[in-house]
């Protein structure tokens, strides 16, 4: 029997909207606020305690979108692409219509998550499980496809930033031997563990925007009045013919979740790269495209389901996030794992229906008041960037309690950034090769010892072999589409 009452309605309340504020503040996450949030679980039950957990949780990945669509920053890694489309419908005045979108695709995804993980957890769990390495590297060799497919135009550039961006990422300890590797003897300490993902993102998105403003002397708010005034309002027929593309985008994230350690970054991206190739409108992504906008949100959202699957039925947690939850369990003596759906049956409901509940929430303290929040930018430039710049280096401070080393991983990156967009090269690329660049690493490492030294290892399974087509498939478009780009550039 589930125990809801005033207490837990008023805890999921409650991490809702913080779980929303962490989200849309650049540097913190959904798995900082459980973290911090943690503690308060000593003074309640499990049940109780979970109702504010998950709230933290959904809403923590949620309220990324909010700054990712006005003013182009992610609020968290998994909103990366949510900017790609929502921030130019922003600057075309259509900055509450695009919030209005991304918050039904988060609800929409969430939702889907959650029957995924209600109906599907046991035979997506032994799916999962069969996943070697092999399979893992060849998901991630897959994901960051994307860099070819989101270059179009300028595919050299494109694949040059996210090979530097996936060399960048191999900074640091090798895992197989704990040698330190291109790092100078003074700075082995802090780059020990490399880059981390927050400092690098806000360097590259914010403070490389804020720079390039600088230089422009931020003469005129002009542009932030017209995108307040909305052009469009937001319609249910936004969603016309989106059906399909919820499904799967809501399924990728899904299935990317159950994988452990892949995350919602690369959830999001594979989402979005496939909305794009198979749109019937392709030219529209990266200009305002409502299919780039849903597909990212609902992959994210539909992560959260996804991600708690292999946490309650194997133990293994998911993503960074469900890892802090092992410890509220664990706070709790309770062991996660393959019997813990039939030992512990009240607390299997309370996460469903603390899930349900949460993402309601979510919508509702989102959706509705979202024109007050959508104002945010028709404040004056030079107010809101020195706050945004205070917000980034307070946030970045606060990633592992207080290392000054990552405030100045957030300022190299922010120049690296600036100088991308003097040169021409797109930042995206850099950071989907950022982002995946350890875990492909691993997994190719992974996959050469299990086979002890066959490459042959990466095309004698059905499931890989399967997973080649769609590399190949998606390659292949992706440099269709670059020659149909440069071709129309040669035209105008």
């Amino acid at each position: 029997m589930i125990t809801f009452g005033l207490l837990q309605f008023v805890m999921i309340v409650i991490g809702v909207l913080v779980g929303i504020i962490f989200g849309a503040l650049p540097g913190m996450t959904a798995t900082m606020a459980i973290a911090i949030f943690l503690p308060l679980t000593y003074a309640y039950d499990l049940n109780t305690s979970l109702f504010l957990l998950l709230g933290l949780y959904v809403g923590g990945i949620s309220g990324g979108l909010i700054p990712a669509i006005l003013v182009n920053i992610p609020g968290t890694p998994s909103s990366i692409t949510t900017g790609f489309d929502g921030y130019p419908m922003t600057k075309k005045g259509e900055g509450e219509r695009a919030l209005k979108i991304g918050i039904i695709a988060s609800l929409i995804g969430g939702l889907i998550s959650l029957i995924a993980l209600w109906l599907f957890t046991p035979p997506l769990a032994r799916l999962a499980i069969k996943f070697s390495a092999v399979e893992k590297f060849l998901i991630i060799l897959f994901a960051m496809t994307v860099i070819a497919a989101l270059s179009k135009g300028n595919m050299i550039k494109g694949i040059f930033a996210g090979f530097l961006g996936t060399f960048v990422a191999l900074i640091g300890q090798f895992p197989d031997n704990n040698m330190v590797r291109m790092v100078p003897n003074f700075l082995r300490v802090e780059l020990r563990s490399g880059f981390q993902l927050l400092p690098v993102l806000i360097g590259l998105f914010a403070l490389a925007q804020i720079f390039q403003e600088a230089e422009m002397g931020m003469k005129s708010n002009k542009l932030s009045a017209d995108m307040a005034t909305e052009k469009q309002k937001f319609s249910l027929k936004d969603f016309k013919g989106q059906l399909f593309n919820i499904l799967r985008s809501s399924s990728i994230g899904t299935f990317m979740g159950i994988l452990p350690g892949v995350g919602g970054s690369a959830a999001s991206l594979l989402s979005y790269s496939q909305a794009k190739n198979f749109s019937k409108n392709p030219d529209e992504f990266g200009k305002g495209s409502i299919e780039g906008l849903v597909a990212s949100e609902s992959a994210n959202n539909g992560l959260t389901g996804g991600a708690l699957i292999p946490l309650l039925s194997l133990g293994i947690p998911g993503d960074s996030t469900t890892a802090v939850l092992v410890s509220a369990f664990m706070l709790q003596g309770i062991q996660v794992g393959p019997l813990f759906i039939t030992r512990n049956p009240e607390i299997w409901h309370t996460i469903l229906f603390g899930l349900l509940i949460a993402n309601i929430l979510m919508f509702v303290l989102m959706f509705y008041p979202i024109k007050y929040i959508a104002k945010v930018i028709t404040i004056p430039k030079q107010r809101m960037y020195p706050v945004i710049i205070l917000m980034c280096v307070v946030g970045t401070y606060a990633i592992r309690n207080g290392n000054m080393f990552d405030v100045w991983t957030l300022l190299l990156f922010g120049v690296v950034g600036y100088i991308f967009g003097k040169v021409g090269i797109a930042s995206a690329p850099f950071l989907i090769g950022f982002i995946l660049g350890r875990d492909l690493e691993k997994y190719f490492v992974d996959s050469i010892k299990g086979s002890g030294g066959n490459l042959l290892c990466f095309f004698q399974r059905p499931i890989g072999n399967g997973i080649w087509v769609l590399i190949i498939l998606s390659i292949g478009y992706a440099i269709y589409d670059n020659n149909r780009e440069k071709k129309q550039k040669k035209l105008k």
